[in-house]
C-alpha cells in the first residue's frame, strides 16, 4: 500500500475523485454520442462549465490581474482538451464505453514521456514497470481479450479516434504545471474552459446553429448537464489542482481506475457485465495504479 506524503494527499484525493467522475462521462456519453455532433456537445459543455467556474472563481476571490496574464496559455491548453473531448464523443459512437475507457488508461505512459520532455520529471524502474503492466492491461481490454484481434492489430475505429485525443490529454497534464503562473485553480480552469468554448464555437458555428436544440432527446440534456458540471468544471479543477502537486505520471496513474469505474456505472445503468476475461485486463490496470502510487521519496514535479 502506498503512503503519500502529507503535502501530496490532497492531490491524490483529487485524482481519485477525478477518475470516478470521468468514468461517468464514458457511460453516459455512449448513450448520447449518436444524438448530437461531438464538437457541438463539447462546445456546449465548455460554455456551461466555464460559467459555473467563473461564478465559483468570483465567489472565492480568485479573479485578479494575475488571471489575465498571457491569455495565449488558456487557448493552448483549451485546444488540447477540446481535441480530447471531441474525439471521446466521436469514438463513443462506435466503441463500447469500457473499451474506450481502456484507451484512456494509455495516457499515463504518454504523460510520463511528456513530463520528462517538458519538466524533466524522472521515471523510476518501478514506475516504468507499472506503466508497462497498465499498458498491457489496457491493450487486453481494447482488443476485447481476443488474442487473434491483438495479433492482427484489429483496433476499432472508435478506439483509434479516441487515442488521438488521449495523446492531447497526456500532453495537457505537464503543460498545466509548465504554464500556470500562480493563478487560483478555479480561475485557471475557467480561463481554459472559456478559451475552449470560444475556439469550438468559431470552429463549429454552422453545426451549432443547425442543431435542433428543442427536439434533442432527454439523454442528451442529462449527459450535457453531467459532463458540464461533473466531468468538465469539476474534473478540470481537480486535474489542475493535482498537476501542480504530483508528477505527471502519478497524476495520470489514476486513469487506470477508469475502466473499473465505468463497469460500475454501466452496471448501475442496467448494462450487461463484461466478459470475465476482460476483467483480467482491468485487474492489471489496478495493479499498475498501486505500483505507480507507491512512494519513492522526494520527486520532482511542477509545483
Amino acid at each position: 500500500m502506498f503512503k503519500p506524503r502529507s503535502a501530496d494527499r490532497a492531490g491524490h484525493l483529487a485524482m481519485l475523485t477525478f477518475s470516478a467522475l470521468v468514468a461517468g462521462s464514458f457511460a453516459l456519453g455512449s448513450r448520447a454520442a449518436n444524438e448530437i455532433d461531438p464538437v457541438v456537445m463539447t462546445a456546449a459543455r465548455f460554455w456551461l462549465a466555464a460559467v459555473l467556474l467563473a461564478v465559483a472563481a468570483v465567489a472565492t476571490g480568485q479573479v485578479n490581474r494575475r488571471a489575465f496574464q498571457a491569455p495565449w496559455r488558456y487557448f493552448a491548453l483549451a485546444a488540447l482538451m477540446g481535441i480530447y473531448f471531441a474525439t471521446m464523443f466521436e469514438g463513443l459512437k462506435t466503441a463500447p464505453p469500457v473499451s474506450t475507457s481502456a484507451v484512456f488508461t494509455l495516457t499515463p505512459i504518454m504523460a510520463a514521456g511528456f513530463g520528462w520532455l517538458l519538466l524533466r520529471q524522472r521515471l523510476t524502474a518501478r514506475m516504468a514497470l507499472a506503466l508497462a503492466i497498465g499498458g498491457i492491461g489496457a491493450l487486453w481490454v481494447i482488443f476485447r481479450a481476443d488474442l487473434a484481434a491483438l495479433r492482427a492489430l484489429d483496433v476499432g475505429r472508435g478506439e483509434a479516434i479516441f487515442f488521438v485525443g488521449c495523446i492531447a490529454h497526456a500532453f495537457y497534464t505537464p503543460c498545466v504545471a509548465l504554464l500556470k503562473r500562480g493563478e487560483g485553480t478555479l480561475v485557471f480552469a475557467c480561463g481554459t474552459l472559456l478559451a475552449g468554448a470560444l475556439l469550438l464555437t468559431v470552429y463549429a458555428w454552422d453545426a451549432i446553429v443547425a442543431t435542433p436544440w428543442t427536439s434533442l432527446p432527454g439523454i442528451v440534456w442529462i449527459t450535457l448537464a453531467y459532463v458540464a458540471i461533473a466531468a468538465s468544471a469539476a474534473t478540470f479543477a481537480l486535474l489542475q489542482f493535482a498537476a501542480t502537486r504530483l508528477p505527471s505520471a502519478k497524476v495520470m496513474a489514476y486513469t487506470y481506475l477508469t475502466p473499473s469505474w465505468v463497469i460500475c456505472w454501466q452496471l448501475a445503468l442496467g448494462a450487461v457485465p463484461p466478459r470475465p476475461l476482460i476483467l483480467v485486463g482491468i485487474a492489471l490496470t489496478i495493479l499498475a495504479l498501486f505500483l505507480l502510487l507507491r512512494d519513492d521519496g522526494p520527486e520532482k514535479h511542477g509545483g
